[in-house]
């Protein structure tokens, strides 16, 4: 009984020492070159903890009371492997997290070429409505904008015959932001939830100076092309990086609607697991399908 609670005290002090220094922070590097990596997806699964790395390579993972010493840290990029860490390693760990490349690249969807007839097609959403409701990225949650790292929103899309992917649009209603940075990224939809990536693509787009309306990502330069066996993908961006006008920035929103018949996902953290809504969010995808 004695040990029993000599344990049980232990683990008790154990935790309170992550409570009180809540914070990890660190480097990603290129195992192969030593050189920096950008926007890298760093996590701890369904804890409602994670980051991104910034345009250096540094990052600052905050924890929560959720978060014990034996609980595994996770760091995910497109065309590395992942690497995994307990937290109680990566708070004594010296020197850079090093990902290493993957040889082989994910499974693309490629058209075969065919004698049909492509027409332009917009895919999702692409009304603005009347403005009445929207998807704000900023909850009460946040105490900055830098807690809003990782955070995630998109849509379910159907894909209907063999499309090819020209550009992604989204209706912009509020932006108090000199300048913010997003990734794009593409979902394999399985049992109505978003599951891995599908595009072997690091998608990135910059929103400057307070724009507002309709804005226009070009994703003719990734050559995404999906088959008429995808039928469906979660489409999602990624907040990524952000420099606010004044102290008092906060909001950053896209126009919505209710509606049963179409899904949006959001999460607050990267790898944390997905919420489904039964809104339309103002986004679509411009593609040429047949």
């Amino acid at each position: 009984m004695k040990m029993t609670l000599i344990f049980l005290a232990f683990l008790f002090i154990n935790h309170i020492g992550f409570s009180q220094n809540n914070f990890i922070s660190g480097e990603v590097r290129n195992a192969e070159d030593n050189k920096s990596l950008p926007y890298v997806n760093i996590g701890i699964a369904n804890k409602t903890v994670g980051t991104v790395s910034d345009h250096l390579g540094h990052f600052k993972l905050i924890l929560n009371d959720k978060v014990s010493a034996t609980d595994t840290i996770i760091f995910s990029f497109i065309g590395f492997k992942k690497e995994k860490y307990l937290v109680s390693e990566l708070k004594n760990k010296n020197g850079a997290v090093l990902l290493q490349p993957m040889n082989s690249e994910l499974d693309e969807v490629i058209i075969t070429a065919k004698k049909t007839e492509f027409k332009p097609k917009k895919i999702g959403r692409s009304s603005a409505g009347l403005g009445l409701t929207h998807a704000n990225f900023y909850t009460a949650y946040e105490r900055d904008v830098d807690d809003r790292l990782s955070k995630e929103m998109g849509m379910k899309l159907k894909i209907k015959g063999e499309c090819h992917i020209k550009d992604l649009n989204l209706n912009i209603t509020s932006n108090d932001f000199k300048s913010l940075k997003f990734r794009v990224n593409f979902y394999r939809v399985e049992d109505g939830q978003p599951l891995e990536i599908i595009v072997d693509k690091n998608i990135i787009f910059e929103i400057r100076d307070h724009f507002l309306g309709w804005f226009k990502v070009d994703l003719e330069p990734y050559k995404i092309y999906f088959s008429e066996e995808t039928q469906e993908v979660a489409v999602t961006i990624q907040w990524l990086e952000s420099v606010k006008s004044d102290e008092k920035s906060k909001y950053f929103s896209i126009s919505t609607a209710s509606s049963p018949a179409h899904t949006s996902y959001y999460r607050e953290k990267v790898m944390d697991t997905w919420t489904k809504r039964g809104h339309s969010l103002s986004m679509y995808l411009n593609a040429m399908c047949n």
